[in-house]
């Protein structure tokens, strides 16, 4: 399999819903809700990508070479490279059925951990969306992070019991889905969150809970006081609010603002290494990529998945070895211009 021949199949079984183009910059499927395209003009999607780059990476090939070291730790475990898969479900609803919720869910939790990283697991208006999952999960030993949207508290803590008997290593919750049209038209009501309802979740579960959906400094300072394991800097891939900031651009102050004390996970427009190696130099422990999972599962399974967290692996390790970098700890701020 080469990337090529990937991209192929992928296009094959999941038209008419994503095109596979060849930049995955949300022109296209713009306002495709359900579907895979943004709200309105699709803008949140392309102001990701542009921001990315316009972010120029300083070469420098004078050092004595260490090798390359592009592991990171989080949740008590390392993983081989610093980006995970973020959290996408509705096969039926946003793609075109061609492969269901748990086969989807078998592709990413499967092929991300054969390749060393991980998956973030989606939730939605259907329940089969989180529950199908689980399994996936356990039989993965819980190397996994199952998301939840903002239902209700109760409905929450019924959620993280079912997580924890699956043995997930971290649970996140996407509060930037407070706006999804998705859940509105299928009526499940879903609301934004106060710290005081978030330190329930915290204080309900011994798991690490990470906030998605945190786009300013004030809201990262939130989520610490609410006992958050990290953050997510996300705007939900431009579907709840068009005119959203690009997600990478507001790094800087939201590292600032809480230090090391959160871990800062990013999602939007991350679509290659070059791109994680910017991410993480903004300030980001690691980066989350989205849709272009979505079509190496669709294209080849856990296999797909896999061979696309290697490429994007080796695109990482080869931007290191360009800018000097032995590991992550010395890809700062100071190695790109913004």
């Amino acid at each position: 399999m080469n990337y090529q021949e990937l991209l192929e199949s992928a296009r094959g079984k999941i038209a008419p819903q994503c095109r596979v183009c060849k930049e995955c910059n949300g022109v296209v499927c713009r306002g495709e809700i359900p579907g895979t395209g943004g709200k309105g003009s699709g803008a949140a999607f392309k102001i990701c990508l542009d921001f990315l780059s316009s972010v120029k990476i300083k070469l420098d090939t004078i050092y004595e070479n260490k090798g390359q070291d592009t592991s990171v730790s989080l949740f008590g475990q390392t993983f081989k490279y610093p980006f995970f898969v973020a959290p996408i479900g509705g096969m039926n609803l946003n793609y075109n059925g061609a492969i269901t919720e748990r086969e989807y869910d078998e592709a990413v939790v499967f092929g991300a951990n054969k390749a060393g990283t991980a998956a973030f697991t989606g939730d939605g208006a259907n329940d089969s969306f989180f529950l199908d999952s689980l399994p996936v999960i356990k039989e993965a030993g819980g190397k996994a992070v199952p998301t939840i949207k903002p239902w209700k508290n109760e409905k929450v803590f019924e959620k993280v019991k079912l997580l924890e008997e699956a043995g997930a290593m971290a649970f996140a919750m996407d509060i930037d889905s407070a706006g999804l049209i998705n859940l509105a038209l299928a009526g499940k009501p879903v609301s934004a969150k106060s710290v005081e309802e978030l330190s329930e979740i915290t204080k309900f579960t011994k798991v690490p809970f990470i906030v998605k959906g945190v786009m300013t400094a004030e809201g990262a300072k939130k989520a610490l006081e609410a006992g958050a394991y990290g953050i997510v800097v996300s705007s939900h891939g431009g579907r709840v609010l068009e005119h959203a900031a690009a997600t990478c651009s507001v790094l800087p102050e939201i590292r600032e603002a809480v230090g090391d004390k959160l871990k800062i996970f990013v999602d939007g427009g991350i679509r290659s290494g070059a791109d994680v190696f910017k991410a993480i130099a903004l300030g980001a422990d690691a980066a989350l990529i989205g849709r272009p999972y979505v079509i190496a599962a669709f294209g080849g399974g856990a296999e797909g998945v896999e061979f696309y967290t290697e490429k994007i692996g080796a695109e990482l390790r080869d931007i290191m070895i360009m800018s000097g970098c032995k590991d992550l700890s010395d890809i700062t701020i100071d190695k790109v211009i913004l």
